[in-house]
């Protein structure tokens, strides 16, 4: 079953990842185009350091890759990871839906 194929603590820790809502941000930042922590840090109000701790937390949970370019880490959105979590997400829904189903029929039968 799909519900599985991202299960226990990865599923957790991708759930945790994308709850931030800066992480989020980040990662549709290097879905688009990979970047550099240094060229990801000055989007935000924080510290290098703090934008390193999203990005290891994005990387922790599989959503982003570095590469590392000279000094530099690219930080590259990973699709794969997130066509899974889509599918985590489309799996649930189909449950949903057959327990809104089954309800239905079982008030229809009243």
């Amino acid at each position: 079953m799909v519900v599985d194929e991202l299960a226990g603590t990865e599923a957790d820790r991708v759930f945790q990842a994308l709850a931030d809502a800066t992480r989020r941000d980040i990662l549709a930042r290097v879905i688009r185009g990979g970047q550099s922590v240094t060229a990801l840090a000055q989007h935000y109000a924080m510290s290098f350091a703090a934008v390193q701790k999203h990005v290891a937390v994005l990387e922790k949970a599989t959503l982003v890759t570095k590469q590392r370019k000279g000094r530099e880490q690219i930080v590259h959105g990973d699709l794969t990871a997130l066509r899974r979590v889509g599918r985590l997400l489309d799996a649930y829904e189909e449950l949903w839906r057959h327990r809104v189903q089954r309800m239905e029929r079982v008030l229809d039968q009243e």
